[in-house]
Parts: C-alpha cells; structure tokens; sequence
C-alpha cells in the first residue's frame, strides 16, 4: 500500500459525497436511537442499550470516510463506512422495535427486528472477520486464508438467521410486559434452536481469533516497517477480541470493549496511511505494564486492607493506611518487574537496556581504547536493531568506526563527557527486528554514557600517544639545541678564551699592558659564559624549585602576575619531597595559566589551590573572568598544559563557560612520576 503522502486538494467526488454522508448519517441515526432508548418506559428498557456496536457507529465511518477523501478506490475505507452505517441500522432498527412495542404496535414492532438483525450481521462481518484478514494493504495474507473467511460469513450468517427465523418464545420468563411477535418464524427449528446458537457463536470466534493469526502470521514475516505497520490493528483486534470475551463473561469488561472498539479505526488508518506517529511497541508496553500495575496494586490495596481489618476490627482507617503503605511499597518493585518482562517479550535479551549495559561492560574491561570502541558499536547495533551503528571521536584525526551500515542519512546522537563534547554516533535505518524503533530512546539513554566514556579514552589514549611522540621529538630537539649552543656558543666562546690566555702569556713580559687588556677581556667573555649556562641550567630546570620549593615558587609566580588581578594560594599537604619531574609540571602548568589570566581572562581574581593526597597530587587554577567563548579551540599553551600532566600519566581539565570565568583542574599520579622528563 503506497503511503498517503499526496496532499493535493481534491473535488468532491461521487465516492467521497457518499463516504461523507454516511460519516454523518451514522452518528445522527445512533443519537435518536439512544434518545429513543431514553424515552421508553422501566418495563420496555432493556438492560444495556450501548454496545461496541455503538461506538462503531461513530468512529468507523468518520475515519472511513477521511480515507476514501485520500484513496476513493480504498476497499478498507468501504469497510468501516458500511460496517459504521449497518451498525447504526441495527442500533436504531432494535430501538424502534422497542418503541413500537411499548406503544402497542406489536406489529410492527415485529418487522423492525429484520433491519436490527441484518445491520448486526454486516457490521460484523465487515469490521470484526473481513476487515482484519484484509489488513493493512486490502489483501488476503494468501490464498489459503479463504477458508477463515468462508467460516466467518457462514457462521454470522447462520447466527443472524436463527435470529430472524426463531419460532415464539414462551410468555414464561419473557423479560418484558409482553412478547414480541416474530413474522418470519420457523415453528420447525425450536428443538436446533440452542444448537444453533453454539455453533453460530463458536464459529464467530474462532473466525475472529484467526483474523488475528492472520495479522500476526503477517507481521511475522513483514520487513521492519511493515511489522510496526501492521503492529497497530493486530494490537487493536487481539484486544478487542479479549474484551469481548471477557465482556460475555463478566459484564463489566462491556465498557472497555466498547472504547476499544471505537479506537479500531485510528489503528487501522496509522497502519494503512504508514504514518508512524507513535511506535506501537510503546503503546502495548505501557499498556501491559500499567495493566498489571492497576491489578497487582489493586488486589495488595484489598487484601491488606481486608487482612488488618480483620486483624484489627473495627478500626477502619488502620485498614486503610495499611492497605495504601502496602500497595505503594509493592508499586515501584512491580512497575520495573514489568517493564523488564515486557522489554523482553517485545524484543528479547537484547531489549532489556540494563543486560545491554552489562554486556557492554564486559566487552570494554580489559580492552584497549580502539578494541572497546568496536565493542560499543557491535552492542549498540544489537540493542537497537539497527542495520548499523557508527562511533566518530572528535580528534585532531578523527576516529571513525563503524558496524553494519548506517546509510546516507543516520541519526546523529552527540557524545558528551562532562560537558565536553567528545564525538557522535551515528544511528542507521531499522533492521530485522519485531519492533526495531520505539525501544531505542530508552536503550540510548542507558549506553550513550559509556560510548562518550569510551570515546573520551580513545581520544585521551590519541593524545598521549601524540603527547610522546612530541616528547621524542622534543627531547631530540633539546639534545640538538643543547649541542649547537654548547658546540657553537659555549666551545667557541671557551676556544676564543684560551687563545687569549696564550696570547696574554706571550706578551706579559714584553708588553704587560697589552696582557691587561687581553685578561679584562677574558673576563667579560668568561661573564657571558657564565650568563650563557645560567640560561641553559634554567630552561632545564627553574630555580626558584631549588631555591624556594614549589610552594613558595608558585606564591612568587603569583605575585610576579598582573597587579589587577588579586591572586589566593592554598596548599594542602607537604609538597617537600615530591618527584621532581612533578615538581616541573605543576610550575609550568601553573605558569601558563597565569599567563593566560593576565593577558585573556580580565579577571579580578583568581585562586590556586595545590593539594596532595596520596596518590595524586591535585592543581586547581580558577578566576572569575569572562570564561571561554562558545567556539573556543585549544591553543599551543592549554595543549601544552594538558601534555604535560599527560606526560606524567595525569590530566589536565580547562572548563569554562562565557561570563562564568575558567578552571583549570590537574591531578598527577605520584608513584609512577619518578622519571625525569622534559620540562
């Protein structure tokens, strides 16, 4: 059935005239039948006078005639118009009856209970055996369903004969002031009267309950979207039929029937139409789950009320408390046991999002960065059933893995740690699955977290790896760095200075003043030597470390920062004896946020705070300035400050959003910290 996508304004045709007609003549003739109903005497009122029947009238021919409006030739759209009108027949023919009957005009009467019955009979025909073996595409599921078919009109129809046929009743137990008249009574099937009613009733349901099968047998073997397509009236007949069951059990399912019945319609118009506005997995999981809510609830509320009254006799309201403590304890337990059987009924093991979680808790342990992330992917596809799944982490090269296929236009689901955004994953279509999308939300809201988690440690594992790789590369630099001034700079300085002290030799007897003033230049060129390795010996190492320690090194960088700016510092824990690579990264660290507070953040103060607590050293840098811009990118000093905690195993965090000021959190491992690395 191609969808009703066509919005094109159309003429009032033939069919659609029709079609309108009886969308409003079959409410109006079930108005004046429950008027009439009204207006009878106690003794001429039956006991019910509205039915599912009732509810037809209403809603079938409405939704069948919006239908035809879009599809004229639309054989499921007659179907409710028909079966709506031959419903309001019946309703208004059997009210009619009655009203003649309690005016005295037996006769006539009589006669009314021929439309009553044939209307009956076509309604249910129509809506309760044809129009689910056509549905949703207006087509038998196959050939061989021909006998169901046969079977539904052989017994309605046997039904309603035997209704229209029936010989006299009895005045004995008539339920009202006097019989009326049958004028097409056969005398001769009194003694098959009752037979013919067990047979006529057992071949009604049998037809409606393979009506069902059929739909289920059809969902069964549909693709993804025709499953949630024909979800929808299957949900609708199947409770239905249990309604009505149950109504000709205990009458007071009659009035749940009866909506039921009048919401057949719009379950079979989303099915035909392919809207897909709700998902029909969601419509019966909430359903079955508030069901059994209502009924567990309920049956705990009575029996421990019931329970302490007899316990407690007399006091009514110990009953009550009792009966309400005992039903809200039971309530959220129950709810979460529900939800879970039906999760698994709808989709199995892979629909409860908690084993989803577990299993891809299991699949990371142990892994590494990349292996994990081709786990969340592998477990997302499962637990969504789509046909693929796809993890992107925002990276300097991004990382880009992919199971199945997610198509040229997947669902993009942003991946967030912490409030940073680490990459996306990507959703593709439906795969083979009952009900492929409605249960996605839940199951996203429970894996999402662990895939920006994973995302977060592929990108944090890109960095180090990168981290080292610059520090290789910048260890080679400083050993080059290092040769060329101390070959270049240093050797020949010193090289210079021993052809002078040659050549002061030489003269200082011949010409001691020439000597002089070769030694006072020896001297200026052994302070530049000595200013040359004071710098060397600085960019290895500050000295304020070894002179005032770090605490007091950070108080002096402090307060060598911006006079505009009031810095606090706090320190927590001894910070005497730590390893000396951690000592260099906490000065620099510290260094380049202050730089930043100076020269960006017009702050008018800022805080830093060193704490130790074993394992870790902690660093916090925060100011109250105009915060990070909404499109900022790391630059070379914050990409500085997070390599070198990454150096050392750390990490560095830089938060901050406009107006707010910035922070910046670092916490180094101690134990591992040992090692002397590039400052």
């Amino acid at each position: 059935m191609a969808e009703l996508a066509d919005n094109t304004p159309r003429r009032l045709t033939g069919p659609v005239a029709v079609a309108s007609l009886i969308a409003v003549a079959s409410p109006i003739l079930t108005v004046a039948a429950l008027l009439i109903w009204g207006g009878l005497p106690a003794e001429w009122s039956p006991e019910r006078t509205v039915t599912p029947q009732s509810a037809v009238t209403i809603t079938f021919p409405a939704v069948g005639a919006f239908l035809i409006y879009h599809r004229p030739r639309l054989n499921m759209a007659w179907l409710m118009s028909i079966g709506g009108l031959a419903a309001a027949v019946s309703d208004v023919s059997q009210a009619l009856m009655f009203r003649a009957a309690a005016d005295g005009e037996m006769a006539v009467a009589g006669w009314l209970r021929a439309p009553s019955q044939i209307g009956w009979a076509v309604c249910g025909l129509t809506l309760t055996m044809v129009m689910p073996l056509y549905s949703p595409n207006g087509r038998l599921p196959s050939q061989r369903w021909r006998p169901a078919l046969w079977l539904g009109c052989a017994a309605i129809t046997a039904t309603a004969a035997r209704a229209l046929f029936r010989p006299q009743p009895s005045p004995e137990g008539y339920p009202y002031p006097e019989v009326i008249p049958n004028p097409l009574a056969i005398p001769a099937l009194a003694p098959y009267i009752d037979l013919l009613a067990a047979v006529g009733w057992t071949g009604i349901y049998t037809a409606m309950a393979l009506a069902a099968l059929s739909l289920a047998l059809r969902l069964r073997r549909a693709d993804p979207v025709g499953r949630r397509q024909i979800g929808w009236p299957l949900f609708a007949f199947a409770g239905y039929i249990v309604f009505l069951i149950a109504a000709a059990i205990w009458p007071v399912f009659m009035w749940p029937a009866v909506a039921w019945a009048a919401a057949i319609p719009f379950a079979v118009a989303f099915a035909v139409m392919r809207y897909r506005l709700y998902g029909i997995d969601t419509v019966i999981s909430r359903a079955f789950v508030a069901a059994g809510v209502v009924v567990v609830v309920s049956l705990v509320y009575f029996g421990a009320g019931t329970l302490s009254s007899v316990v407690v006799s007399g006091y009514h309201q110990v009953a009550g408390i009792a009966a309400a403590l005992f039903a809200g304890a039971f309530f959220q337990p129950l709810r979460r046991v529900l939800q879970r059987a039906v999760d698994r009924l709808l989709y199995g093991a892979v629909g409860d999002p908690g084993v989803l979680a577990e299993r891809l808790t299991q699949a990371v342990r142990g892994a590494d960065p990349a292996r994990a992330l081709n786990s969340v992917v592998s477990v997302l596809r499962d637990g969504l059933a789509v046909e693929g799944v796809a993890v992107e982490v925002a990276d300097g090269e991004p990382r880009y893995v992919e199971s199945g296929h997610v198509g040229a236009e997947p669902r993009e689901v942003p991946l967030v740690w912490h409030g940073t955004r680490v990459g996306r994953l990507l959703v593709g279509p439906p795969g083979p699955r009952r009900f492929p999308a409605a249960h996605n939300e839940r199951v996203l809201a429970t894996l999402t977290p662990y895939a920006a988690d994973v995302a977060h440690a592929v990108r944090m594992a890109a960095d180090l790896q990168r981290s080292r790789e610059r520090i290789l590369t910048a260890r080679e630099e400083e050993r080059r760095r290092l040769r060329r001034d101390l070959h270049d700079g240093l050797g020949q300085t010193l090289s210079a200075m021993a052809m002078t002290i040659n050549m002061a030799r030489l003269t200082l007897k011949s010409s001691p003043e020439a000597a002089d003033e070769l030694l006072r230049d020896l001297h200026a060129g052994m302070s530049a030597v000595t200013g040359d390795i004071r710098e060397l010996v600085y960019g290895l190492r500050p000295p304020a470390l070894d002179d005032l320690g770090l605490a007091r090194a950070v108080r002096d960088l402090a307060g060598q920062s911006s006079p505009d700016t009031a810095i606090d510092v706090e320190v927590e824990g001894d910070l005497t004896d730590l390893p000396a690579a951690v000592e260099v990264a906490v000065y620099r660290i510290v260094q380049e946020a202050l730089t930043n507070i100076r020269r960006h953040a017009e702050a008018s103060r800022a805080r830093i705070v060193l704490r130790r607590e074993e394992p870790v050293l902690r660093v916090l840098i925060s100011d109250d300035g105009k915060g990070l811009p909404a499109s900022h990118r790391a630059g070379v000093g914050l990409g500085s400050m997070r390599e070198r905690a990454a150096e050392l195993g750390g990490i560095c965090v830089v938060t901050g959003e406009p107006g707010a000021g910035t922070r910046v959190e670092v916490m180094l491992p101690l134990l591992t910290a040992g090692v002397s690395l590039r400052s």
